[in-house]
């Protein structure tokens, strides 16, 4: 069993540099692509471009009423990681499932500061396609919600798959 320390210790520590890292990386690319044309690179692979959404993924949700957005992605999200942070904290069983969990909590933070501090908006910049397949318009938040996740339920499906016996 993790000692609750160290589960805390793991939880702030990756949640918090997955927070900061995404305010800084969101500082600058405000900073360096508001305003501008967007920038391709690596035969137009990636491309950067400042955006604002004020829906969630994939813009679904920014034609609401401001005050049914404000609801559903700020203090709805809200409570949804609070909760989600009680689960990791107390029913996590190892190191890399509280970190997986603490990733995709740091990138909600992200988003969530954004959210209040950008008049309801997450700043986004970076595509990544080949021709005419593309991703949205993403940010770092993001690939952090999106990895943890999916790693945080590997570990779920192996748990979960684990404690299955055969009977034969």
């Amino acid at each position: 069993m993790i000692q609750i320390a160290t589960r805390i210790l793991v939880f702030l520590l990756v949640a918090g540099s997955c927070f900061g890292c995404d305010r800084i990386i969101k500082i600058a690319a405000k900073g360096a692509l508001q305003g501008m044309a967007p920038q391709t690179y690596l035969g137009g692979t990636v491309v950067l471009q400042y955006e604002e959404n004020h829906g969630a993924m994939l813009s679904i949700g920014s034609g609401l009423p401001e005050h049914v957005r404000f609801w559903l992605f700020t203090v709805g999200i809200s409570v949804i990681l609070a909760v989600i942070a009680l689960v990791i904290l107390l029913r996590s069983r190892s190191i890399a499932e509280i970190a997986s969990g603490s990733l995709a909590i740091g990138g909600g933070l992200g988003n969530l500061v954004d959210r209040v501090t950008s008049d309801g908006a997450v700043i986004d910049f970076v595509s990544i396609g080949i021709g005419p397949v593309r991703t949205a318009v993403f940010n770092f938040a993001d690939v952090a919600i999106l990895g943890g996740v999916a790693i945080y339920l590997i570990f779920l499906f192996r748990r979960g798959a684990g404690s299955r016996t055969s009977v034969g």
